[in-house]
């Protein structure tokens, strides 16, 4: 089956930067859309960052000018470089992506199981 599995998420310190990863593996026929969403304790689940098949990426205000998505289609990866961090972006970072499978041709969305950056001194 399709999955998708992050890396890259640790404790860092305000004003540092991580680079998140998601991988996409399985029977993969189309990768449409990729996104990143966070989700903080206590808070609703936002979209941070996405980037179509042809790389027009979109950010949440708050991130603009301090984290970049990039894509790497022959891997099916998506990055998120995140730059300047401050506590603010504490959260759960999730990759979600809409897949068209071999096996059924449609595409679907597919979840991560997210991974944990915490920013604190």
């Amino acid at each position: 089956q399709v999955q998708l599995v992050e890396s890259g998420g640790n404790l860092v310190q305000p004003g540092g930067s991580l680079r998140l990863s998601c991988a996409a593996s399985g029977p993969i026929l189309r990768i449409y859309r990729m996104t990143w969403y966070r989700q903080a304790p206590g808070k609703q689940r936002e979209l941070v960052a996405g980037i179509t098949s042809t790389g027009v990426t979109n950010y949440l205000d708050s991130v603009k000018g301090r984290f970049t998505i990039s894509r790497d289609n022959a891997k099916a990866t998506i990055y998120l470089q995140m730059n300047s961090l401050n506590p603010e972006d504490t959260a759960v970072y999730s990759c979600n992506a809409d897949i068209a499978t071999l096996t059924s041709g449609r595409s679907t969305d597919y979840w991560g199981q997210g991974t944990q950056v915490t920013v604190s001194s």
